[in-house]
């Protein structure tokens, strides 16, 4: 699978909603995950939110989306990302290593529980990247 890149939008609790929408809009398959379901500790009473939902229409669009994670302030207008994944390592790594230079880490790039190899940085520019890294699982 090729690397790509796609938008990934944060919302404020009503990612299942947006995304419900999104999808009735564009067609297409939407696979949703929930804090819960990923056993995060800090969930809470936001554990049946969206920590990760991906929209893939027949069209080619991609489109990812999430509410915030629990803790995190919500900005609303600034709540893009832009997101870069596949399964290719060397390569991602490379575009992690140039994007993080001179801008801030979030999330270091390194194995996360849902398996993959995650990294979340703002570029110099402040722009928001998130990267993962696909892990064969089986």
């Amino acid at each position: 699978m090729p690397s790509r890149l796609n938008p990934y939008i944060t919302f404020d609790g009503d990612a299942r909603q947006a995304m419900e929408f999104y999808q009735a809009v564009f067609g297409g398959t939407l696979k949703t995950n929930t804090y819960g379901e990923f056993g995060a500790k800090e969930a809470g009473d936001a554990a049946d939110k969206i920590m990760h939902s991906m929209l893939e229409t027949d069209g080619g669009f991609t489109l990812m989306g999430a509410d915030n994670p629990p803790g995190q302030p919500h900005r609303r207008g600034n709540n893009i990302s832009v997101s870069v994944s596949g399964e290719d390592a060397d390569e991602l790594r490379g575009y992690w290593d140039k994007l993080s230079a001179g801008g801030t880490v979030t999330v270091p790039l390194e194995k996360q529980m849902w398996g993959d190899v995650f990294g979340m940085c703002t570029d110099r520019f402040g722009i928001t990247w998130l990267v993962n890294i696909n892990q064969h699982q089986g």
